[in-house]
This record gives structure tokens, C-alpha cells and sequence, in this order.
């Protein structure tokens, strides 16, 4: 895993051995089993004897679990209780079900929401049905911000200041891959700017398509997205434009309506950031 940013040496209220005991916890991802401390200190970037010391201290607070036999780790049920209790608190997800149910009947697709860690959206709420057999993903999965349809729906409705911070990361993350990914955003940009939805079709995965739209609280949280995916054959290009795309929109508008929340952009705000040509302004320093 790589870490992305350094943390001013200035700020005094951050606790780097705090940050790093949680470093050790996020590199445990679904359907890893078990860990040793060299796979997290490669996972992490902590010298081992650091994570050694991290792991000993988890274990103690019962966030982690010791398997002897193999001298490695699994997360305790003290670990998952933090992300169980962060799922209970997100009420979109539970008021969004319904929402999601019917959008996965009318199309067949799996519809899944999601918020973002870092480089990636992590789902936190997923609807799949029985036609979405190509679409192996669940609550905990993630998919990229920059090649996603759920990923491009969120970066265009973050402000200014927002895709400046997670064009950085991104940047960090991909390195020399950076260049081709942006094309993609900025392409997802127009999209979003015409249709009010993005699309990803093959850009992420070879088999999948996918419509993705943003929703913002008006408390503030978020914004989060939502998506609509299925292996490409069935949702090509015209179709997610035609048709999921337009039902996934309505259907986040409803949410919307039901929660109280707000769309940041409109298709007119995120005009105002193309360039002539269909290129995105560079409104974020440090895009490129």
C-alpha cells in the first residue's frame, strides 16, 4: 500500500503514532486472511521493528488477533466493531436501499454507494441481483477514483480545493500512469458536465460498465456516489447514456429529496470548468 502525503512536521496536533497504528489496521483488506508484520511493513512503508511494536500494542487492545503458528495477524472483532459501527451511522446507506433495490430490478445492473479512502471509493452499501454474476464486488470493495464511473461522479463534485487535494494524491499514487488517467477525468468531466452522470466502460475493468452520480449532504458530509455497473455487453456506452445513466441520476435526485441534501455543481457549474476544445481547465493546482 502506498502512503500518500507526507504530514507537515509543523503540525503539532498530529500524533504520528497514532497515524501509524491505524496504517497497520488499513492494510488489512477484505479477503486478505492473514498478515505478518514484514507484509504490513511492505503494505504501510514503516520499518518492520516499528511494526513490530504496532502489531504488539494492537494485539494487547484487542484490535488484533495473533495466529503463532504462522507468526502473522487477522483483525479482531474489536477492529471490524469500528467499521460495523461506522456503516450503522451512515444513513444514506440504509435510506438509500429501497432506492437501489428498484434501479437493480429495472436494470439488472448492481447498484452500490460508496464514499472515498484515499485514492479509491470504498462501497458501503451494494445491491447486486442474480443477472450481476460479472459484478463480484460487496460492501468493503474498492474501485479507483480516476477510472470509475462511481469515482469520476465524486472528484467532479468536490469544489475547487478538493480536486486540488485529490489530484495530488492521485498523482502520488499513479506516478508515470498519472498522465493517462487524467485524460480520463477530464473526459469524465464533460460528461458530467452534459449528461449530469459519468461513465466508465472498460476504463476500469475490461468487462464492465458503469454510470456513476455524486450526492452531497447539506449537513455537510460527503459528497458520496452512487453506481450502476454490469459486464459491458449489457450496459455498452449507449445504453449507460440512454438509459442507466438517466435512471441512476433520478434516482440519487430522490434521494436527494429524501434526505435533505444537495448537489454541489450543476451541469452548468461544471461547464464553467471546461476549456474550449473539451479540455478541463486546470482549476486544481497541481492537476497535471
Amino acid at each position: 500500500m502506498k502512503r500518500t502525503g507526507k504530514k507537515p512536521a509543523t503540525d503539532r496536533n498530529f500524533v504520528v503514532a497514532l497515524s501509524r497504528g491505524l496504517e497497520v489496521l488499513r492494510a488489512f483488506q477484505p479477503n486478505d486472511g492473514l498478515l505478518g508484520n514484514q507484509e504490513i511493513a511492505s503494505r504501510t512503508n514503516l520499518p518492520k521493528p516499528t511494526v513490530s511494536r504496532l502489531t504488539y500494542t494492537l494485539t494487547k487492545l484487542g484490535y488484533l488477533t495473533p495466529v503463532p503458528r504462522f507468526e502473522k495477524y487477522q483483525l479482531a472483532p474489536a477492529a471490524m466493531s469500528l467499521g460495523y459501527a461506522a456503516l450503522a451511522n451512515l444513513g444514506v446507506r440504509h435510506l438509500s436501499e429501497p432506492f437501489r433495490e428498484e434501479v437493480m430490478r429495472a436494470t439488472g445492473g448492481a447498484v452500490a454507494v460508496g464514499g472515498r479512502d484515499r485514492h479509491s471509493m470504498i462501497y458501503f452499501g451494494q445491491s447486486r441481483g442474480s443477472e450481476t454474476v460479472g459484478v463480484q464486488l460487496d460492501v468493503g470493495s474498492r474501485v479507483p477514483i480516476a477510472t470509475s464511473a462511481m469515482g469520476r461522479a465524486y472528484f467532479w463534485a468536490l469544489d475547487d480545493e478538493g480536486r486540488a487535494e485529490v489530484s495530488r494524491i492521485l498523482r502520488e499514487h499513479y506516478g508515470s500512469r498519472w498522465p493517462k488517467m487524467r485524460e480520463g477525468l477530464e473526459r469524465s468531466g464533460e460528461t458530467v458536465a452534459k449528461y449530469g452522470f459519468a461513465i466508465s466502460v472498460g476504463d476500469w475493468h475490461d468487462d464492465i460498465g458503469a454510470a456513476g452520480v455524486a450526492l452531497k449532504l447539506n449537513d455537510g458530509t460527503g459528497p458520496y456516489a452512487f453506481n450502476c455497473g454490469a459486464p459491458a455487453f449489457r450496459f455498452t456506452e449507449e445504453r449507460l447514456i440512454n438509459d442507466i445513466g438517466p435512471r441512476l441520476l433520478t434516482m440519487v435526485r430522490n434521494i436527494e429529496a429524501a434526505l435533505g441534501g444537495l448537489m454541489p455543481h450543476s451541469k452548468k457549474d461544471i461547464s464553467k470548468k471546461l476549456k474550449s476544445g473539451g479540455k478541463v481547465a486546470r482549476v486544481a493546482e497541481g492537476f497535471r
